[in-house]
């Protein structure tokens, strides 16, 4: 195994066994049913407490999504710690356990970010928050039919990504390096994740301009480096020689793809990922990842806790603002050999610094649905 790939996976699991303890200690206990539930939410909170409700710091992505919460905290005159973390570990059951929690420590004087882990559990956590009378924003996860301007002011906005066709763009990119036919596999996220399913779309879409590519299977591995080694491995015995190229849902899995192939000897193998995170984009220099794509985190952690806390605020009301400003789409850029240089000096070797008022200029325009 690789030293890079080695030492990542033992920073997530003690990072991983840390904030469990930590998550244990600090919230476990704190929700009691029926506490601070206003109704209604309320305009002009006072000083209202934040939060960010997300996977799993260990994570490259996570961790700049928080780093983006906690620059925005300190753009207000807080301390990085004063943005609280309410690590979900991939449950969406603690995910709004612990939200619920945080609600009834505060009284409902609250300002969220928030992925939901699941599109269901984005409802009962918008549910909860408009009820203990805080305010939300979240990004990623929700059900087509969730949508902010169904709840007054308390339901912020929420972000997404559009991923299917950045991650065409990646398929196009793997189908290209194997020559345009030969079989495929896909590495996904969490089943019921938007994202996961979004991005599988997208190499659906590009192997229909290819006819010799064939996907040879497609299955989740939950956006998890071991899972993903796991799988991969998997693959290998069931497919053998057919497999010539990997289409991944996101660089942690794309790590653990990579060390499969190392332990059965394979270095050439075309392999294509997602979310920009500066190893992979090192990867991507050193030629072991042909391209993957970036969404921000950073600004898409900082803006999302800038949304719920200056309209928590009153600095601006949601009801007011349009249907673009209260679902829309975030940035991506696709990275790839003859950029990631580049990119790596704008983004990696130094911090943009945002204006965090300026919440929609980066955006891309209303979420469309397919139905």
């Amino acid at each position: 195994m690789s030293t890079f790939i080695k030492d990542f996976i033992e920073r997530e699991t003690i990072s991983r066994r840390n904030f469990m303890l930590a998550s244990a200690v600090g919230m476990g206990a704190m929700f009691v049913p029926g506490v601070g539930q206003r109704g209604v939410a309320q305009a002009a909170l006072k000083d209202p407490a934040i939060a960010w409700s997300y996977r799993d710091r260990a994570s490259a992505y996570w961790n700049a999504i928080v780093s983006g919460g906690e620059a925005f905290a300190e753009s207000i005159g807080k301390q990085k710690g004063d943005l609280v973390s309410l690590i979900n570990e991939g449950s969406s059951e603690k995910s709004l356990a612990d939200i619920k929690a945080f609600l009834a420590k505060n009284n409902g004087n609250c300002a969220i970010a928030c992925d939901a882990n699941d599109s269901p559990n984005a409802r009962p956590v918008v549910e909860a928050v408009k009820a203990a009378g805080g305010y939300v924003s979240t990004i990623w996860n929700k059900t087509d039919d969730l949508h902010p301007w169904d709840f007054g002011d308390s339901y912020v906005s929420h972000m997404t990504w559009s991923d299917v066709e950045p991650a065409a763009q990646t398929a196009r990119i793997l189908f290209e390096a194997m020559g345009g036919e030969g079989g495929v596999v896909h590495l996904g996220g969490i089943a019921a994740n938007n994202p996961a399913i979004e991005r599988l779309a997208g190499l659906k879409k590009a192997a229909a301009e290819f006819p010799k590519i064939e996907i040879l299977d497609a299955q989740p591995a939950d956006w998890d480096t071991q899972k993903g080694a796991a799988l991969m491995s998997s693959f290998l015995t069931r497919y053998g020689d057919k497999i010539k190229g990997v289409h991944c849902a996101n660089d942690n899995i794309a790590y653990g793809v990579i060390e499969a192939l190392r332990a059965e000897g394979i270095e050439d193998m075309p392999i294509v990922a997602y979310d920009g995170n500066p190893e992979a984009v090192k990867l991507v220099m050193d030629g072991k990842l042909l391209a993957t794509v970036f969404t921000n985190p950073y600004w898409g952690g900082g803006v999302s806790a800038a949304l719920a806390y200056y309209a928590a605020t009153g600095a601006f009301k949601p009801s007011e603002e349009p249907k673009e400003h209260r679902e829309f789409y975030g940035p991506t850029i696709l990275i790839s050999s003859k950029d990631a240089a580049e990119f790596k000096a704008k983004y990696m070797d130094a911090t943009p610094a945002y204006d965090w008022k300026d919440y929609w200029s980066p955006t891309k325009g209303q979420i469309k649905y397919s139905n």
